[in-house]
Protein backbone atom coordinates (compact mmCIF):
# COMPACT_ATOMS: atom_id res chain seq x y z
CA UNK A 1 0.00 0.00 0.00
CA UNK A 2 1.01 3.60 -0.63
CA UNK A 3 -0.59 6.66 0.95
CA UNK A 4 -1.01 10.06 -0.66
CA UNK A 5 -1.60 13.12 1.53
CA UNK A 6 -2.75 16.20 -0.36
CA UNK A 7 -2.59 19.38 1.71
CA UNK A 8 -3.82 22.54 0.06
CA UNK A 9 -1.86 25.60 1.18
CA UNK A 10 -3.35 27.57 4.06
CA UNK A 11 -5.28 30.83 3.57
CA UNK A 12 -3.20 33.51 1.88
CA UNK A 13 -3.43 37.28 1.75
CA UNK A 14 -3.83 39.31 -1.41
CA UNK A 15 -1.49 42.32 -0.99
CA UNK A 16 -1.72 44.88 -3.78
CA UNK A 17 1.06 44.75 -6.35
CA UNK A 18 2.26 41.25 -5.39
CA UNK A 19 2.50 38.49 -8.00
CA UNK A 20 0.38 35.39 -7.33
CA UNK A 21 3.46 33.25 -6.67
CA UNK A 22 4.61 35.69 -3.96
CA UNK A 23 1.35 35.84 -1.96
CA UNK A 24 2.05 35.21 1.76
CA UNK A 25 -0.14 33.44 4.29
CA UNK A 26 -2.68 35.45 6.23
CA UNK A 27 -2.72 35.36 10.04
CA UNK A 28 -5.64 32.90 9.88
CA UNK A 29 -3.68 30.81 7.38
CA UNK A 30 -0.67 30.60 9.69
CA UNK A 31 -2.88 29.35 12.53
CA UNK A 32 -4.53 26.78 10.24
CA UNK A 33 -1.15 25.47 9.02
CA UNK A 34 0.02 24.89 12.60
CA UNK A 35 -3.30 23.18 13.40
CA UNK A 36 -2.94 20.84 10.42
CA UNK A 37 0.68 20.02 11.31
CA UNK A 38 -0.38 19.12 14.83
CA UNK A 39 -3.21 16.99 13.43
CA UNK A 40 -0.85 15.10 11.13
CA UNK A 41 1.45 14.36 14.07
CA UNK A 42 -1.36 13.34 16.47
CA UNK A 43 -2.85 11.00 13.87
CA UNK A 44 0.48 9.45 12.90
CA UNK A 45 0.15 10.71 9.33
CA UNK A 46 3.88 11.15 8.92
CA UNK A 47 5.19 11.31 5.35
CA UNK A 48 8.39 9.77 4.00
CA UNK A 49 8.62 12.56 1.43
CA UNK A 50 7.07 16.02 1.07
CA UNK A 51 6.81 17.76 -2.29
CA UNK A 52 6.16 21.49 -1.93
CA UNK A 53 5.14 24.01 -4.57
CA UNK A 54 7.56 26.95 -4.92
CA UNK A 55 4.81 29.52 -4.25
CA UNK A 56 5.42 31.55 -1.10
CA UNK A 57 2.10 30.48 0.51
CA UNK A 58 2.91 26.77 0.08
CA UNK A 59 6.45 27.20 1.37
CA UNK A 60 5.11 29.08 4.41
CA UNK A 61 2.51 26.35 4.95
CA UNK A 62 5.27 23.72 4.91
CA UNK A 63 7.45 25.80 7.26
CA UNK A 64 4.60 25.79 9.80
CA UNK A 65 3.59 22.12 9.32
CA UNK A 66 7.08 20.61 9.26
CA UNK A 67 8.08 21.17 12.92
CA UNK A 68 5.26 18.86 14.04
CA UNK A 69 6.43 16.14 11.64
CA UNK A 70 10.09 15.98 12.57
CA UNK A 71 12.79 15.14 10.05
CA UNK A 72 11.04 14.62 6.72
CA UNK A 73 12.74 14.65 3.33
CA UNK A 74 11.30 17.64 1.47
CA UNK A 75 11.74 18.91 -2.07
CA UNK A 76 10.50 22.04 -3.74
CA UNK A 77 8.75 20.89 -6.89
CA UNK A 78 8.13 23.63 -9.49
CA UNK A 79 5.67 21.43 -11.40
CA UNK A 80 3.21 21.68 -8.48
CA UNK A 81 2.52 25.36 -9.16
CA UNK A 82 -0.51 25.80 -11.46
CA UNK A 83 -0.53 22.04 -12.17
CA UNK A 84 -3.46 20.23 -13.69
CA UNK A 85 -4.76 16.98 -12.25
CA UNK A 86 -3.05 15.08 -15.08
CA UNK A 87 0.27 16.77 -14.39
CA UNK A 88 -0.05 16.03 -10.69
CA UNK A 89 -0.82 12.38 -11.41
CA UNK A 90 2.38 12.18 -13.47
CA UNK A 91 4.35 13.61 -10.52
CA UNK A 92 2.81 11.03 -8.17
CA UNK A 93 3.64 8.18 -10.55
CA UNK A 94 7.30 9.28 -10.66
CA UNK A 95 7.84 8.99 -6.89
CA UNK A 96 10.39 6.43 -5.75
CA UNK A 97 8.47 3.33 -4.56
CA UNK A 98 10.65 3.22 -1.42
CA UNK A 99 8.70 6.31 -0.28
CA UNK A 100 5.41 4.80 0.93
CA UNK A 101 3.77 7.96 2.32
CA UNK A 102 3.83 11.07 0.12
CA UNK A 103 2.74 14.54 1.26
CA UNK A 104 2.15 17.13 -1.44
CA UNK A 105 1.49 20.78 -0.59
CA UNK A 106 -0.01 22.74 -3.44
CA UNK A 107 -2.99 24.46 -4.97
CA UNK A 108 -6.50 24.28 -6.31
CA UNK A 109 -8.01 23.57 -8.70
CA UNK A 110 -5.35 20.92 -9.38
CA UNK A 111 -5.44 19.26 -5.95
CA UNK A 112 -9.22 19.09 -5.80
CA UNK A 113 -9.39 17.74 -9.35
CA UNK A 114 -6.65 15.16 -8.63
CA UNK A 115 -8.42 13.93 -5.50
CA UNK A 116 -11.69 13.52 -7.37
CA UNK A 117 -9.85 11.75 -10.21
CA UNK A 118 -8.09 9.26 -7.93
CA UNK A 119 -10.83 8.35 -5.46
CA UNK A 120 -12.80 5.25 -6.34
CA UNK A 121 -14.05 4.42 -2.83
CA UNK A 122 -14.48 5.98 0.58
CA UNK A 123 -17.03 6.91 3.18
CA UNK A 124 -20.06 8.53 1.57
CA UNK A 125 -19.89 11.47 4.02
CA UNK A 126 -16.26 12.34 3.24
CA UNK A 127 -16.73 11.80 -0.50
CA UNK A 128 -19.77 14.06 -0.46
CA UNK A 129 -17.95 16.80 1.47
CA UNK A 130 -14.98 16.64 -0.89
CA UNK A 131 -17.30 16.83 -3.90
CA UNK A 132 -18.19 20.31 -2.66
CA UNK A 133 -14.76 21.89 -2.26
CA UNK A 134 -11.21 21.37 -1.03
CA UNK A 135 -10.75 24.49 1.12
CA UNK A 136 -7.47 26.11 2.11
CA UNK A 137 -5.50 23.95 4.57
CA UNK A 138 -7.77 21.02 3.64
CA UNK A 139 -6.17 17.58 3.89
CA UNK A 140 -7.12 14.62 1.70
CA UNK A 141 -5.66 11.20 2.54
CA UNK A 142 -5.95 8.57 -0.19
CA UNK A 143 -4.74 4.96 0.13
CA UNK A 144 -3.83 2.77 -2.84
CA UNK A 145 -3.53 -1.03 -2.69
CA UNK A 146 -0.53 -1.07 -5.03
CA UNK A 147 3.16 -1.90 -4.68
CA UNK A 148 4.48 1.38 -6.09
CA UNK A 149 3.48 4.86 -7.18
CA UNK A 150 3.75 4.02 -10.87
CA UNK A 151 0.66 1.81 -10.39
CA UNK A 152 -1.54 4.67 -9.10
CA UNK A 153 -4.43 5.08 -11.54
CA UNK A 154 -7.67 7.01 -11.91
CA UNK A 155 -10.37 5.79 -9.50
CA UNK A 156 -7.81 3.43 -7.92
CA UNK A 157 -7.71 4.98 -4.46
CA UNK A 158 -9.74 4.87 -1.30
CA UNK A 159 -10.47 8.15 0.47
CA UNK A 160 -9.18 7.37 3.96
CA UNK A 161 -10.14 10.79 5.34
CA UNK A 162 -10.89 14.39 4.45
CA UNK A 163 -10.07 16.92 7.16
CA UNK A 164 -10.36 20.71 7.19
CA UNK A 165 -9.64 23.36 9.79
CA UNK A 166 -13.40 23.71 10.31
CA UNK A 167 -13.82 19.97 10.93
CA UNK A 168 -11.14 20.35 13.64
CA UNK A 169 -13.06 23.20 15.28
CA UNK A 170 -11.15 26.15 13.82
CA UNK A 171 -13.96 28.29 12.43
CA UNK A 172 -14.93 28.49 8.80
CA UNK A 173 -13.28 26.92 5.77
CA UNK A 174 -12.34 28.94 2.68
Amino acid sequence: MVRLLLLRHAKSSWPAGILDVERPLSRRGRKAAVLMGDYLKEEGLLPDLALVSPARRTEETWDLVQPALGDVEARHEPRLYEATAGGLLTLVQEVNPAKRRLLMIGHNPGFEDLAKMLIGDGTPEDCSRLAGKLPTAGLVVIDFAVSGWEEVKKRGGRLERFVTPKSLGAGEDD
